[in-house]
């Protein structure tokens, strides 16, 4: 499994999560195999650009993940990726990575459709 967490720093599965997908200043790739993170990759955000969320949609998209975790999402995006069949989870408690990965492995994140993360509890 791919997961891909928008980050705020390059710790690797140590790094804080980003309060946004498209403002973070990294995206952090997560490498699972039988429930183990097994390689982390931190790549830097390329941006949105004058594409808006629909460039931040597809950046994620680029990295080919089967997983995205956030804290913070639009509905817009939301549908975007929903869309695209991409599960969006969202978390916003977790601090670091790790945390947040354990978290989606032992199925206690709540997954976003087609709404935002405004209203929803983590």
């Amino acid at each position: 499994m791919r997961i891909v967490i928008p980050t705020n720093d390059n710790n690797g599965y140590l790094s804080k999560m980003g309060a946004h997908f498209g403002k973070a200043n990294f995206y952090t790739i997560i490498e699972v195999e039988n429930n183990e993170i097994k390689d982390v990759e931190v790549i830097p955000n390329p941006g949105h650009g004058a594409g808006a969320c629909g460039n931040a949609i597809a950046n994620i998209l680029n990295l080919k993940p089967d997983a995205l975790i956030v804290v913070g999402i639009g509905p817009n995006p939301a549908m975007g990726f929903n869309k695209a069949g991409l599960s969006v989870f969202v978390d916003k408690e977790s601090i670091s990575v790790e945390e947040s990965v354990n978290k989606l492995l032992n199925n206690q994140l709540p997954r976003v459709m087609n709404q935002g993360t405004c209203g929803i509890k983590s």
